[in-house]
This record gives C-alpha cells, structure tokens and sequence, in this order.
C-alpha cells in the first residue's frame, strides 16, 4: 500500500532499515564528523571546571531546542531566571528551563544505567512536567499539519502495543555494537524516533536530548554540551525536508548526510566556544591575580564562570567566604571591571559581561 500521510504510518519499517544506506559519501562524511567530536571531547577536558560547560552550553541547546517549537526567550532572560527557578513565571522561560533539567537528569541516570526507553520516558515526563507521562495508547492520535496551510503533513503510527514494540525496536538498534558506526546509528534512530512520536507532545525536544544521550552512551562524548539544536534552527527547513524524504520515498542519504553535517559543524563550533571561554578564564585570572591579589583565589574565579550572573548566596554556598566577605569580593570584581552589579529587589545580582557576550556570540 503507498505511502499516505492521513493515515497512521502502521507500516514504519522496524530498525535497522531495510536496505545498504551507507554510500561512500556518508562514510567519508562520518569520518571528518567523528574527527570533529572527537576534538570537542579533547577541548571540554581544557576546562578546570566542567560545570562551567555543563551550565552554560546545555541551556543555550535547551533554548535554541525550545525555539524549534517555537518557545522563544533570550540568553539573558535564561540566565537571569537561573539564579532562581523556582521564582520563575514565564511559561517560555519555565519550559526551556526544564528541557535543560530533563538533559542532566538524563545525563546523570546514564551513569549508573544504560540507555533505555524508561530514561526517554523520564526525560519526556520532565519536559511535559508531567511525573503520570506514558507512551501513546491506542487511544491517543497525532496529526502533524503545515503550520501555513492547514494540510496533513505526517500522522505517526497509531498508539498501544504496537507502537511500543516499534520503541523496544528502537531501543535494542541503539544498544546493539556491530554494523552500523555510531554517529550513523544516531541520525537513523532519530527518524525513528521522529516517526514513530511516542508522545502526544514533546516529541521534538525529547528526540533531539535523546541524541545528545546516545552519544554519551556510546562514549563519544563525556559531558552534554554539543549545541545541535543551533545547526536545525539555521537549517530547519531542510531538517523537515530531509525526515520526510526518508517517509516518502527511503532517501536516507540525503538525511544521513545532512544529521552528519549537523554533528561535524557544530562540534567545531562547540570547540570554539570552549577555547574562548577557557581563554576568558585565563585572563581574567591573570586580571585578578594582578590587581586584587588579597582576595584572589582560583576557586572565586571559577564560580564566576560557572553562569554569566551571580549573586552572593552563591560565593557562600560554595564555601568561599561568609556573607560580608563574599559581598566584599563581588564588590572588589565589579570595582575591576570584571563583574557588573545590579540591583534587583533588595538583592544584588552580578553580571559577567565578557562571558554572556561570549555565549550570546
């Protein structure tokens, strides 16, 4: 029976797809993809300490994934809200906010687990802020329409058992080691996981933490911080393009090439980022250590850099120095032109300019 995008596709294939997709083209693409990740693996061990990476970058991926679904905030407002979530209110803010909650809880349960369709559940179950969250039952249908006309684009195969012994197929192409090289492995279980939309909601972000998970899974990254979600914002239109080439007529090529692509360019651009920031460090160490050298120590420096904003909670609560003191060194920061205070309410909030400008770039 054709394909027919106002019906469940009942027929989506079971992994691994059903013919020999890795052309020449792809090989020699996954091979300058793997180079750069590999690179990007290198430099996060530049950082003294990594929470800068885990803080900074992973929120800046939370937004830009967020925004693909249309959820729009700017850096500075994400980072702003950081200091105190549980004070937000902005839906927008609150939602990309917990796409970077759902991305270190995944992070943190592949260390004592293996990736599996229960961290997916969790992950969606946060994103949704919904902790009674399950896979589509047979009751639960999705329509995907084009936004500008109103036409059926895509209807995901229908829910239940079904749908679930499509995800148990999903989860065992991941774990499996032979065949396939992981970064491809990757991009043809992010269609699938695309087209079989497990959930009702929430499907794009999910999918898009899940890539980020293999890949630590399959060791080729130790920390979350590649930024992909950058890449299919500035090409988004090809990124839909291509997973519908793969429904409608099997071109994988074209999608294995593009998802490649995505990896390769972004870890480069990743890199970047993490040599600027370890670049901003050792100056504004060599900085503080010249002109305040009382109050100088590696450890306030690195606090510094862990978000663009701090307050002087957060000097205490990491064993620095006690509240009068702690304010004293935000103040001797801000008199050098490293920090800018602003205050807000009855409270003083710090601003790290040459980093948001850094992370904004």
């Amino acid at each position: 029976m054709p394909y027919n995008s106002s019906l469940p596709y009942d027929d989506l294939p079971d992994l691994p797809p059903p013919m020999d997709i890795e052309s020449k083209a792809v090989l020699k693409k996954c091979l300058s993809a793997t180079r750069a990740l590999a690179e990007l693996k290198g430099a996060g061990g530049l950082i003294p300490d990594q929470s800068i990476l885990i803080n900074a970058i992973p929120l800046q991926e939370a937004r830009a994934s967020s925004e693909i679904e249309n959820i729009v905030t700017t850096q500075d407002e994400l980072f702003r809200a950081a200091l105190n979530e549980s004070a937000v209110k902005d839906p927008a803010i609150k939602e990309v906010l917990l796409y970077r909650t759902a991305l270190r809880q995944g992070f943190e349960s592949l260390k004592n687990d293996t990736l599996s369709l229960d961290i997916i559940l969790d992950v969606c179950r946060i994103l949704r802020n919904r902790k009674d969250l399950e896979f589509r039952s047979e009751y639960e249908s999705v329509i995907l329409q084009n936004r500008a006309t109103g036409s059926v684009s895509y209807t995901p195969p229908n829910g239940g058992p079904s749908l679930l012994g499509k995800l148990e197929n999903l989860e065992a192409f991941l774990l499996e080691t032979d065949g396939f090289d992981p970064l491809i492995r990757m991009a043809i279980a992010h269609y699938q996981f695309e087209a079989i939309h497990p959930f009702t909601d929430g499907n794009g972000r999910t999918g898009r933490i899940l890539n980020l998970l293999y890949l630590l899974h399959a060791n080729l990254l130790e920390i979350p911080v590649l930024y992909l979600s950058r890449f299919i914002i500035q090409n988004k239109s090809d990124y839909y393009r291509f997973l519908r080439g793969v429904t409608e007529k099997g071109e994988w090529e074209a999608w294995l090439l593009y998802m490649l692509r995505c990896i390769e360019e972004t870890a480069h651009w990743t890199s970047n980022q993490i040599y600027a920031i370890r670049n901003l460090h050792d100056k504004t160490v060599e900085h503080c250590r010249t002109r305040i050298p009382k109050i100088y120590s590696r450890e306030l420096i690195d606090l510094i850099f862990r978000q663009p904003y701090c307050k002087i909670a957060f000097v205490v609560d990491a064993g620095i120095a006690k509240r009068q003191t702690a304010s004293t060194y935000l103040k001797e920061l801000e008199r050098i032109d490293v920090l800018t205070g602003e205050k807000i309410g009855r409270e003083v909030i710090y601003r790290h300019p040459a980093l948001l400008d850094l992370l904004s770039s």
